[in-house]
């Protein structure tokens, strides 16, 4: 048993070590370094901000600027699409140690999720200062956050176990991942309201999982609700979020040993 712990615990400490190594080679080389990976979202919320506020006059969200709004919904999609991105691609970035048959491939995928996550938490930790500046302080929803980005985590991982497998044996697999990356965005209330939309639509949007991400980000920060408010609807985006997992890790392992033949 303590052998089994033990052993937990070093992977643990290798993918959080092999991550911080991801997130520094990504930037070495870089005058700003690793401040890139903040400055690239920061900017990115900017010019939203100023498309649809300042060039469509998009007004403010009951009492909250509508700036405060389009963070919330930002920051955990910036973190939703950049994991899946980096991570799709990971084992052929790291072809290299694939081929090496001691090495557990199967932590390639995560390491790469684990660096979006840093930037994420970061960025977390903006947003919640950024909240105070305007004079909305923490409070008790807050708590709420570690259940979202878990949440999202495992269905990051889902998803990019699939991605990432599919990646190795055809190789359109990148774009095809980054078209629906661009479909997701639009088609989930990020820079629009939801109300906005008819009834009949609201109904099939809703059963976007990342709507449940980015809706729960905003029920923390914005609308001051606790999770769960639609029990059916949590149950259904946990189940979907692990179903994806156990088909991912499945479908990876069982290619796994195929990885450094076609690599």
């Amino acid at each position: 048993m303590k052998d089994k712990i033990s052993k937990k615990t070093s992977e643990i400490i290798f993918i959080w070590q092999f991550a911080m190594d991801d997130f520094k080679a990504k930037y070495a080389g870089s005058a700003l370094g690793g401040t890139w990976a903040f400055l690239q979202p920061i900017i990115t919320i900017v010019l939203y901000w100023f498309v649809f506020q300042l060039g469509f006059k998009t007004q403010s969200v009951g009492d909250f600027p509508f700036i405060l709004w389009l963070l919330s919904g930002l920051i955990p999609w910036f973190f939703f699409s950049d994991a899946i991105s980096n991570a799709t691609a990971s084992m052929m970035e790291y072809n290299y140690l694939v081929k090496k048959v001691l090495f557990n491939v199967n932590i390639l995928p995560l390491a790469k999720i684990v660096s979006s996550l840093l930037v994420h938490c970061v960025m977390i930790l903006l947003t919640i200062i950024i909240y105070m500046f305007f004079g909305y302080w923490p409070n008790e929803y807050y708590l709420q956050i570690p259940m979202y980005v878990i949440y999202t985590v495992i269905l990051v991982s889902g998803i990019v176990y699939i991605t990432a497998t599919l990646y190795v044996f055809f190789k359109d697999t990148i774009q095809i991942v980054s078209i629906v990356l661009q479909v997701i965005f639009w088609l989930t209330p990020i820079v629009w309201q939801f109300d906005v939309m008819p009834a009949v639509t609201r109904k099939i949007l809703i059963f976007n999982p990342v709507y449940y991400i980015v809706n729960g980000y905003r029920t923390i920060f914005i609308y001051k609700q606790w999770i769960g408010q639609n029990a059916w609807m949590t149950v259904y985006y946990w189940v979907i979020a692990l179903l994806l997992l156990i088909v991912g890790l499945r479908l990876f392992a069982k290619c796994r040993e195929h990885f450094a033949d076609v690599l």
